[in-house]
């Protein structure tokens, strides 16, 4: 079983940056496929990002595409998500999930592990 925590988020007005990062513990991270997601007031889980074991793999929800990129670095055990060009609807609590399956997983419920969330807030 694997622990994910997340930290980075924060405030920050539209057009600025952020980095999230997802720290792992109890198992390393590279024996998973990885995933952001995100939660805005009222609204459902969304897929943000997705990351396969080897971070040679990246596959993006396109209102993000060109602005956020997914990352891991294995021997820290560690996944990020850098987020350029924020707007006020990147608004949201955004976790990241490990996965044990063997293709990209863009739901919910592909997903075996999830951290607490991470709130990030974009001002206009």
């Amino acid at each position: 079983q694997v622990q994910l925590v997340e930290s980075g988020g924060g405030l920050v007005q539209a057009g600025g940056s952020l980095r999230l990062s997802c720290a792992a513990s109890g198992r390393t991270l590279s024996s998973y496929r990885m995933g952001w997601f995100r939660q805005a007031p009222g609204k459902e889980r969304e897929f943000v990002a997705f990351i396969r074991m080897s971070g040679g793999t990246t596959y993006y929800t396109d209102s993000v595409k060109g602005r956020f990129t997914i990352s891991r670095d294995n021997a820290k055990n560690t996944m990020y998500l850098q987020m350029n060009s924020l707007k006020p609807e990147d608004t949201a609590v955004y976790y990241c999930a490990a996965s044990k399956e063997t293709i990209v997983v863009v739901t919910t419920d592909g997903y075996d592990y999830w951290g607490q969330g991470t709130q990030v807030t974009v001002s206009s």
